[in-house]
C-alpha cells in the first residue's frame, strides 16, 4: 500500500480488503467486471479514514494519478481501484450520497489545482449523457457501495468508492463485448434483488452520475457537483 497507508487512519486495513474481496467474490454478486479484476489481481483497494472528511482526500487524488498513469502504460484487461472508509457506518442513503460528491468535487478541484486536463473524450457537466469524471486526464465512473444501500449490490459493511476507467468500456465496445458484458450483470442483478434497477441507463442516453450513489433519484434531480474546468 506504499505511501498511501502510511497517511491512513484505519484499524484493520488488512480485514476491511479481504472482506471487499469476499464479497466481489460471492457466487450472486451481479459484477463480472469486478469479478474478473479480482481474478486477475488487477482489483486495488485502498483505505481511508472517514468519507464525510477530507482527511485523505490528497493522498486519494495522487493514487487516482498513479493508476491512470499505470493504465496508459498498459490497458489490457479490466481494473478498478476502490477507497473503503473506516466510517460513518450510520449513513443513509442521501447522506452517503452528499458526502460522496464531496469527495469527488475536491478530488475534481485538486486535478484541476494541479493543471491536470480534463479527458476530451468525456464530457465534465454532470447532466450531459456524456458525463463522466476526469483525473490525470483520464475519464472515470465511480459505483458507490455503503451498509444502507437499498440495492444489495451496492451494501458493504464500509462506505466504498469504486472507480473504473471509462476507456476500458470503450475497449469493450469497439470489440463487441460490452453489451453481452451489461446484459450479465442485469440478469444477475435481477436475480439478487428481485427487480431491475431503475437508474440503469445505456451508454449516451441519460448521465452517468445518476448511478454514481446508488440511490435511486427522481426526473429533476441535479448533480450537486461542478468541475472547474467546465466551460
Amino acid at each position: 500500500m506504499g505511501s498511501f497507508r502510511k497517511n491512513l487512519l484505519v484499524r484493520d486495513p488488512e480485514g476491511l480488503r479481504q472482506q471487499f474481496f469476499d464479497k466481489i467474490d460471492e457466487p450472486h454478486f451481479p459484477c463480472v467486471g469486478a469479478k474478473s479484476a479480482l481474478a486477475r489481481g488487477t482489483l486495488k483497494v485502498l483505505e481511508g479514514h472517514n468519507i464525510a472528511s477530507a482527511w485523505d482526500d490528497v493522498h486519494i487524488h495522487r493514487a487516482l494519478l498513479e493508476w491512470a498513469q499505470e493504465y496508459r502504460r498498459d490497458p489490457s484487461g479490466f481494473r478498478s481501484l476502490a477507497i473503503i472508509f473506516e466510517q460513518p457506518l450510520d449513513l443513509d442513503e442521501r447522506a452517503f450520497e452528499a458526502a460522496m460528491w464531496q469527495r469527488l468535487q475536491s478530488l475534481a478541484d485538486k486535478d484541476h489545482w494541479l493543471g491536470q486536463p480534463y479527458d476530451h473524450r468525456v464530457s465534465p457537466d454532470p447532466s450531459d449523457p456524456h458525463f463522466s469524471l476526469s483525473f490525470g486526464q483520464e475519464a472515470f465512473f465511480v459505483v458507490g457501495l455503503h451498509p444502507n444501500a437499498s440495492r444489495p449490490a451496492r451494501r458493504f459493511q464500509n462506505p466504498t468508492l469504486v472507480f473504473n476507467l471509462h476507456d476500458q468500456f470503450e475497449r469493450l465496445r469497439e470489440e463487441g463485448r460490452y453489451e453481452r458484458m451489461r446484459k450479465a450483470i442485469i440478469e444477475r442483478d435481477v436475480k439478487l434483488a428481485g427487480d431491475p434497477n431503475p437508474m440503469l441507463a445505456e451508454h449516451g442516453r441519460a448521465s452517468e452520475a445518476r448511478q454514481y450513489s446508488g440511490r435511486q433519484v427522481s426526473a429533476d434531480w441535479r448533480c450537486p457537483f461542478h468541475d472547474p474546468r467546465a466551460q
